[in-house]
């Protein structure tokens, strides 16, 4: 299992083109990938999981990846909340 602390940097936060954008992502890896804010833990291969976090624009969120590809899938998952 391996994790990275990710600040969100999109100015609208986790809104549905965001989400469905890191759903779709998610969903190409065969690893249990998780998102954690504010206490919330969802199921990043599920839309409504993730929208219900409710992260805003600067906050600090938690993936974590665990399987067979899970470094590398910890790397694509950052890089979709690293842009703006």
């Amino acid at each position: 299992m391996v994790f990275k602390n990710v600040v969100i940097k999109n100015k609208l936060g986790l809104h549905a083109r965001v989400v469905t954008l890191v759903v779709k992502k998610a969903s190409g890896f065969k690893s249990d990938i998780f998102i954690e804010f504010n206490g919330k833990k969802a199921d990043s291969k599920s839309i409504i999981n993730v929208l219900a976090l409710g992260a805003n624009c600067g906050a600090q969120i938690k993936i974590t990846a665990s399987g067979p590809d899970e470094a590398l899938a910890l790397d694509e998952m950052a890089a979709v909340f690293d842009k703006e």
